[in-house]
């Protein structure tokens, strides 16, 4: 097959690797020169530096020769209008989109995205994963007051260095999955966070920043 993925962030990389481990053949469109850098150092893939909600560099990808069409970036109205432009202006048969927000779902499966929800993906990961007591926290947030935060630990804070157990976490918080490299980890107690490590968590819109303080407290702020 052959894949366009819309961002070069640690989401649409780790889905890249993956593909290309399956040989498949894959073009990544970011418009972050340092990552597109990265990626040209690191794997064997073509990548588009540019704007993958603008016609002239979807263009360079091929689009009309697609399997798929995947946008992966962090915001869903650019996700959005890329999924839009593939589906009606390149007509790829399957198009896919990480949502980033739960009440942004809705709207992007009817107008015929595959929408791919981080906090669903995460839901079902806790489920299988994740202690009672995670759980009990968990399911006490009410569908519509829930936040999915992502919390990056500077990889230059050598001096980082806390444990999930030491955290002072919000009682209405959990920290469900770490992205550290290709690297995806279930948190325990004694999992020890590191710079670089990208955090997910779910809280309550009201202990986002609260939740965001305890997680970097270990770099001394």
């Amino acid at each position: 097959m052959y894949i366009v993925i819309a961002g070069g962030g640690k989401v649409g990389r780790s889905i890249a690797v993956d593909l290309l481990r399956e040989g498949h053949q894959v073009t990544i469109i970011e418009q972050q020169e340092g990552r597109c850098e990265q990626l040209l150092r690191d794997h064997d893939v073509l990548v588009i530096l540019g704007d993958a909600t603008d016609v002239r560099y979807l263009e360079q990808a091929r689009p009309e020769r697609a399997d798929v069409f995947v946008a992966t970036t962090r915001g869903d109205d650019v996700n959005f209008v890329a999924c839009q432009l593939a589906l009606t202006t390149f007509d790829v048969p399957r198009v896919l989109s990480r949502v980033n927000s739960p009440r942004n779902e809705e709207l992007f499966t009817k107008m015929r995205i595959e929408a791919v929800s981080t906090t669903t993906l995460i839901s079902r990961l806790i489920r299988e994963q994740a202690t009672v007591g995670e759980l009990i926290h968990l399911y006490t947030l009410r569908a519509g007051k829930v936040n999915l935060v992502e919390i990056d630990i500077p990889p230059g804070a050598r001096e980082y260095q806390q444990s999930v157990a030491d955290l002072h976490l919000p009682t209405e918080s959990v920290l469900v999955c770490i992205f550290r490299g290709e690297e995806t980890l279930i948190p325990r107690g004694d999992t020890v966070l590191r710079p670089g490590d990208q955090v997910i968590a779910l809280t309550t819109p009201e202990l986002e920043d609260t939740l965001r303080a305890a997680v970097l407290d270990g770099q001394g702020r």
